[in-house]
Parts: structure tokens; C-alpha cells; sequence
């Protein structure tokens, strides 16, 4: 039993002992290091603040992000729907402009087939005219050979123009 219990004067030299290095540790190393925990503790928390600022900040950059491409989407949108309009109009233009000129050739084809028809039917006309009157003069020539039907044309001639 005697070693579990401890003597009075062992008692009293773990006391001072105890004493004088809770005086040492008090006086020479606890305000170090609650000096250092403290520090440390600060420096823990202005990390997570700078974190959550961090964070916030790339959630505001990220917002902003979405917006610039939401409206470089709409952007690009427009720019292909002005793009897509003035290739229409273009198109519309160029098929306006074909239409018009195929209409104006239709019109001086036209123009010219009249002018040939017209030239062509003076000339069948003139060539007609030409070819009655050398048929009537071949008829007459050999109806006129003699001098009896030369007298007999004379008086129908004449009167035929009494008549009119």
C-alpha cells in the first residue's frame, strides 16, 4: 500500500514543482502561444472570409459571364436574322431585276417578230403585186395579140366603168 499512497513530503515537492511551472509556463509561454492561437484563429478566419468573398466574387464573374453570352447570343441572333433578311431582299432584288429584263427581251422579241411579220407580209404583198401584174400582162399580151379581142376588152372595159 505504500506505493499507492505517496509521502507527505513528495506531496508537497509536486506542489511547488507544480507551482513553479505553472508560474514559468504562465509568465514565459502562455502568452506566446494564446498569442500565437489567437494569430492563428485570425488568420483562419480571414481565410474563410476571403474565401466566401472569393466565392462571391466568382459568382458575380460567373453572372456576368452568362450575361455577356447571353447577350452575344443575342447579338450573333441578330446579326444572322439582319444577314438572313438582307439576302432575301437581295435575292427578292435579283429575281425583280431577272423578271424585268426576261420581260423586256420577251417585249423587243415581240417587237422584232412584229417588224419582221410586218416587213415579211409588205414583202409577200410587193411580191404578189409584182407577180399579178406580170401574170395580167402576159394575159394581156397574149389576149391582146389580136385586134378583134383588143376591141372586144375596150368596150367591157367601158362598160364596166359606166357601171361604177
Amino acid at each position: 500500500m505504500d506505493l499507492i499512497t505517496p509521502g507527505l513530503g513528495l506531496i508537497v515537492w509536486q506542489l511547488v514543482i507544480f507551482g513553479l511551472l505553472f508560474f514559468l509556463l504562465s509568465k514565459f509561454a502562455w502568452k506566446p502561444i494564446m498569442a500565437s492561437l489567437q494569430e492563428r484563429e485570425q488568420s483562419i478566419e480571414d481565410a474563410l472570409s476571403l474565401a466566401a468573398k472569393t466565392r462571391q466574387e466568382m459568382a458575380e464573374l460567373k453572372a456576368g459571364n452568362e450575361k455577356l453570352i447571353a447577350e452575344a447570343r443575342a447579338e450573333r441572333d441578330r446579326v444572322l436574322k439582319e444577314a438572313k433578311e438582307a439576302s432575301e431582299a437581295m435575292i427578292a432584288q435579283a429575281k425583280a431585276e431577272a423578271q424585268k429584263a426576261g420581260a423586256e427581251e420577251i417585249e423587243k422579241a415581240r417587237a422584232a417578230f412584229n417588224q419582221e411579220k410586218v416587213a415579211a407580209v409588205a414583202s409577200l404583198r410587193k411580191e404578189a403585186a409584182s407577180l399579178s401584174l406580170e401574170i395580167a400582162e402576159k394575159v394581156l399580151r397574149n389576149q391582146l395579140a389580136d385586134r378583134a379581142a383588143q376591141e372586144a376588152l375596150v368596150t367591157s372595159l367601158l362598160a364596166d366603168a359606166k357601171l361604177n
